[in-house]
């Protein structure tokens, strides 16, 4: 009996350990991008993106086997100065119309640590798409403790070049690489 119960284990072993990713969403309260360049030697200058959707296909067990998918406008954009925004927003940049999307979708991801990889991806910015690599990292996946429910929130870091995306004006007084510092949660997407 007991070496019947032991093949049996062993036999389904394989299927057990390749579990299929989870469909999360992000948490659009606590998802941000933040954005900073130097301005002409003298400050470096920060704007955000907030509030955005997306959805991300989970494997804790293979996070190779994982994937993301994220969009949102680019007048969501927020400067902290309705100035710079406007700027931004004009032909010397995006001339962004209000469907105007930023969007990234992954394309792999290469395990490099107990909770870090590097997701590459295609980001459409301006109406280009480029590869990008993001150097992510896994905060934590655990049960929320307010919400009694799976959780899991990444951390991620990138550097791209204006230029590449056709918003380069002004280069390279204005620094034509922007540093890019992502933060978002997640959770189980509803059935």
């Amino acid at each position: 009996m007991k070496q019947t119960l032991l093949a049996a284990v062993i036999a389904t072993a394989p299927f057990a350990a390749q579990a299929e990713p989870v469909a999360y969403t992000l948490d659009s309260s606590h998802s941000q991008v933040l954005f900073s360049y130097n301005h002409l030697g003298y400050s470096t200058t920060w704007g955000m993106f907030s509030g955005f959707e997306g959805d991300i296909q989970f494997d804790q067990d293979d996070p190779a086997n994982s994937s993301v998918n994220v969009s949102f406008p680019v007048r969501s954009m927020f400067t902290g100065w309705e100035g710079r925004f406007e700027h931004f927003m004009s032909e010397d940049f995006f001339g962004a119309g209000e469907d105007e999307m930023v969007v990234f979708t992954s394309t792999g991801i290469e395990v490099t640590g107990d909770t870090t990889a590097d997701i590459t991806g295609d980001l459409t910015l301006n109406g280009i798409t480029k590869p990008v690599t993001l150097a992510a990292t896994l905060n934590q996946a655990s049960e929320h403790p307010m919400e009694g429910k799976p959780w899991a929130g990444f951390n991620a870091t990138t550097t791209l070049l204006r230029s590449e995306f056709e918003v380069g004006d002004f280069a390279p007084f204005v620094s034509d690489e922007v540093d890019v510092q992502i933060s978002i949660e997640a959770m189980p997407a509803e059935s």
